[in-house]
């Protein structure tokens, strides 16, 4: 892998503020590996914009002054502060060295100007400031904005004073839920699924110098099918300049294409010469060095790296929709990632640990990842891009929940402006990750409305990506993928002509483990284990049960819930500290590996209600001995149609009534005389059974599920199915709740 881009880049140093507090005197329930690396004075210190990089920069990241401010105070009337906050790290948050809620604030940094940046136009960043940013500059008003995922700047030029030391003041407001706005996990009372806020500014704020003329952004569109780049440069302080576009290969820097250009015309670039694109196995870039020439002649030089890959939705070579990447099949498979951490809160406390949590991910054997409701610094997107993870990215929620079967909400015309505006900003700021191969604008009916046309006007912003317009819930028939969510799971929606199967979120499986907890009490999971090796075997269960549903029905891809723990929820791969994987990891990446290839096919040996309509001979008295064995007289049993339940047992096909305690099924089928790969029962039970393939006991299932599942055959019941007339046996018992027994025969290849 090549240098990250930063490492191009002059920091310039800044002057020191002396913390009247350091980040570790804030209160802390859990640190990291981390927390102690963080830097007093000039924390996050790498470049924030790997996708447009300048030689020129100044981090104004370090300890600002702070004051609590007043409801209603709009101006920078404040001129004592009585503490120090770390930026960029939100006021709730340990390393903040605040540690507390405060809904409004004012902060403040003085600042010195390089001398080898006068004549030129000097542009203040803020990566992102959650929710409302009012700015000031040497005490005259900039500009404000709202919004807490999307980066945006001031030119500033005009508001500096002579002389090198200036100074900026920035008031927040966050109403966190007590208001509509976007806000993802953020409540102001945290507990179960709903976590700490994040109030202030908590992405990197920045300086740099820029040349009248100069490069706004660099928008890349390229063509995997026609093997080209096409490069379109919006330029700042008019379009009179020319332009020189060169691609490059990202490891050896070497010329791939060079194009020349006016500003705001694109240019398209060939890459037939060295095409190289990008996937998750391969995560292949290119360079691009834009040089702007300005009516003054005064340049401006840019770097930034784009990959080629074509993310689509189409049928299979067996005719089933899939998502497609570059043309072929692709299942994904990755973590649900919240993005929290308990130093930093919204904020990782250094870029490594912001790594760290993806280099995990790819070791255990995923080759996607969703991040979850929030937004990330560019620099998470840098590292899916280099390391080679596809990511589904969701519109953090707000407003008011729908259930799965009511009808979209009306947000008021505030509500929906704000929405649509952040949603639009996220996309622009992002959209030149290859990593990035669909977006999310809804999950589970949160602040769900005109899902038809939101979906529609995704597609519209950048048509290069997919649409999940509704991740688990209050599906309306729109976007490139079916999507449910299921706990434990898995399961899988049936594909559409137009869109695949996708499975957002699965899983759940807890653990909490002392000394890595947020709290000592009230953690906890969708489903709990007591250890290591329970938990891996749930999980690797739960993976082998999903390769059945790649080939039948035909899902392409599935989330698990989730990378790390989360304040008190437990259903993390990692701890929240990270110190600790919670299942053991060879066996992980050995069952995530299995996902991937070309899609297996699954045949029917023995039908079972999910696919067919099938006959049983049963009864609910006690048989004799030798009833799972063939030649056995069942001329006294019943017959009755599968499966046998009672009605509303969950994933229920009933076709029998049954509500006594015990029943016992038979019925024999020809075995084709064929090469089984992997005879598998698909099974639904309510609740405990025992299945026997002639006679054999081919396994033994405890508890209950809430729809059909796969599980193994037993090598002895395997070495029993010889062909010619077989008999599938099934004893099952129920105690409360639902019931309801049902179980078939399938065989997997490739």
């Amino acid at each position: 892998m090549r240098a990250p881009l930063a490492l191009l880049c002059v920091l310039v140093a800044l002057p020191v503020l002396t913390p009247m507090t350091s980040a570790q005197d804030a209160p802390n329930p859990l640190t990291t590996r981390w927390t102690g690396l963080v830097s007093p004075t000039s924390p996050h210190p790498e470049y924030p914009r790997p996708t447009l990089v300048r030689g020129e920069w100044l981090s104004l990241n370090g300890p600002w002054e702070w004051e609590p401010a007043p409801e209603g105070m709009d101006t920078p009337e404040c001129n004592t502060f009585s503490g120090t906050i770390l930026v960029p790290f939100a006021v709730e948050s340990a390393l903040s060295g605040i540690g507390r809620h405060e809904e409004r604030f004012w902060c403040r940094r003085a600042f010195e100007l390089p001398e080898a940046w006068r004549g030129r136009r000097v542009l203040l960043h803020f990566g992102a400031v959650d929710w409302e940013a009012r700015v000031w500059v040497n005490g005259k008003f900039v500009g404000e904005h709202r919004g807490g995922y999307d980066p945006f700047s001031f030119d500033i030029t005009d508001f500096l004073v002579d002389g090198a030391k200036q100074a900026v003041m920035v008031r927040v407001a966050d109403p966190t839920d007590a208001s509509t706005q976007p806000r993802g996990k953020q409540v102001r009372e945290p507990h179960g699924i709903w976590y700490t806020p994040t109030t202030g500014i908590w992405q990197t704020v920045w300086l740099e110098p820029v040349a009248q003329t100069s490069v706004e952004a660099v928008e890349v569109v390229t063509d995997f099918d026609a093997q080209t780049a096409t490069v379109t440069v919006r330029v700042r302080g008019g379009q009179d300049a020319d332009l020189v576009v060169a691609a490059t290969d990202y490891k050896t820097r070497s010329m791939v294409g060079i194009e020349v250009a006016r500003a705001g015309e694109p240019a398209t670039i060939s890459l037939a010469s060295a095409f190289r694109p990008w996937s998750p196995e391969e995560p292949n870039l290119y360079g691009l060095l834009v040089t702007l020439t300005g009516p003054d002649g005064s340049a401006d030089v840019v770097e930034s790296y784009f990959g080629v890959r074509k993310i689509s939705v189409g049928p299979d070579g067996a005719g089933v929709t899939r998502i497609l990447l570059n043309n072929e099949p692709l299942f994904l498979h990755g973590p649900l990632d919240q993005g929290f951490w308990p130093d930093g809160l919204y904020t990782a406390p250094t870029d490594e640990a912001l790594r760290y949590d993806l280099e995990v991910t790819k070791r255990l054997g995923f080759n996607a990842v969703r991040k979850h409701v929030k937004v990330e610094p560019e620099r998470w997107y840098y590292w899916c891009d280099t390391l080679g993870l596809a990511v589904i990215q969701d519109m953090p929620s707000g407003d008011r929940y729908i259930g799965p079967d009511d009808p979209d909400i009306e947000r008021t015309a505030e509500s929906a402006a704000i929405y649509e505006r952040e949603w639009g900003a996220i996309i622009n700021a992002n959209r030149e990750h290859p990593s990035i191969v669909m977006w999310a604008p809804f999950n589970e009916g949160w602040g769900q409305y005109d899902t038809a046309r939101i979906a529609a006007w995704t597609r519209e912003l950048d048509p290069t990506r997919l649409v999940d317009a509704v991740s688990g819930w209050a599906d309306r028939g729109v976007g490139d993928v079916y999507d449910w969510h299921v706990y434990p799971g898995p399961g899988s929606p049936q594909p559409e002509a137009s869109r695949a199967a996708f499975l957002g979120e699965y899983g759940g499986l807890g653990l909490p483990l002392e000394g890595h907890t947020w709290l000592d009490k009230g953690n906890w999971g969708y489903r709990s284990y007591d250890s290591a090796e329970a938990l891996t075997d749930a999980y690797v269960q739960l993976v082998e049960n999903m390769r059945w549903l790649i080939a039948d029905p035909g899902l392409s891809g599935a989330i698990y819930t989730q990378t790390t723990d989360v304040e008190v929820e437990v259903n993390g791969l990692m701890t929240y500290d990270r110190e600790v994987i919670k299942m053991d990891e060879a066996r992980v990446r050995a069952a995530n590996l299995s996902l991937f290839g070309p899609p297996p096919r699954l045949r029917t040996v023995a039908p079972c209600a999910l696919t067919e309509k099938v006959t049983w001979r049963y009864t609910t008295d006690e048989p004799g001995a030798g009833w799972e064995k063939p030649g056995f007289d069942d001329s006294g049993w019943g017959t009755g149609e599968g499966g046998f339940g009672r009605a509303g047992t969950p994933g229920a096909i009933n076709g029998t009534q049954w509500e006594s305690g015990e029943i016992w099924l038979r019925r024999e089928f020809i075995l084709p005389r064929m090469v089984l790969e992997e005879p598998t029962l698909r099974i639904h039970h309510d609740e405990d059974c025992e299945v026997y393939i002639n006679g054999v006991l081919a396994a033994e299932l405890e508890g209950y599920t809430t729809g059909y599942v796969f599980a193994k055959v037993s090598e002895e019941a395997r070495r029993a199915m010889i062909g010619g007339p077989t008999v599938i046996a099934v004893h099952c018992r129920q105690t409360g709740g639902g019931q309801y027994i049902d179980a078939g025969i399938v065989d997997l290849g490739r």
